[in-house]
């Protein structure tokens, strides 16, 4: 099942700090085509308007965006890694040049576990019970809702 764009982006930035879980392919993706168009949206105003740092066109728009976005961006890379069984300590390969980055790509693009991992359950049969295989795959936000209870957060007081 495809997360579908707007869902995603909402995912992701409001797990802007989860690193435990997993991120399917879909929600990875969507994620960084918004932080792309973002980035762009942002470069564009910064010309507009006339305010850059310097002569290759950053400017404080672009700057904050981009510290906006680092958080939620390094978060869904990570608990993508943890949808492929790899600990998201992996995300570090991008900084070996050339090759490391090629080797995350590959590690974004691979399918994710079937079936639940040491990272938690599988997102594309949560909640379907049989892995939508019956009727095809449907849609139903709730598969998608993770939001923190205090239940599900650790060392959170409860009352």
């Amino acid at each position: 099942m495809q997360m579908p764009f707007a869902i995603a982006v909402q995912k992701c930035l409001s797990n802007y700090v989860t690193f435990s879980g997993r991120a399917q392919r879909s929600e990875y993706w969507w994620f960084v085509l918004f932080v792309i168009l973002v980035c762009v949206a942002a470069a564009i105003l910064d010309n507009l308007l006339g305010i850059t740092f310097n002569d290759d066109g950053d400017g404080p728009i672009q700057s904050l965006v981009g510290l906006a976005i680092l958080l939620p961006m390094i978060s869904v890379a990570v608990r993508r890694l943890h949808d492929t069984d790899r600990s998201g300590w992996w995300w570090w390969i991008q900084l070996v040049p050339i090759v490391g980055f090629f080797v995350f790509l590959y590690f974004a693009c691979s399918r994710g576990t079937e079936g639940p991992n040491r990272f938690g359950l599988d997102p594309l049969r949560r909640g379907s019970g049989d892995g939508g295989s019956s009727g095809g795959p449907r849609f139903d936000p709730a598969d998608f809702d993770d939001a923190l209870t205090p239940s599900r957060v650790p060392n959170v007081p409860r009352d």
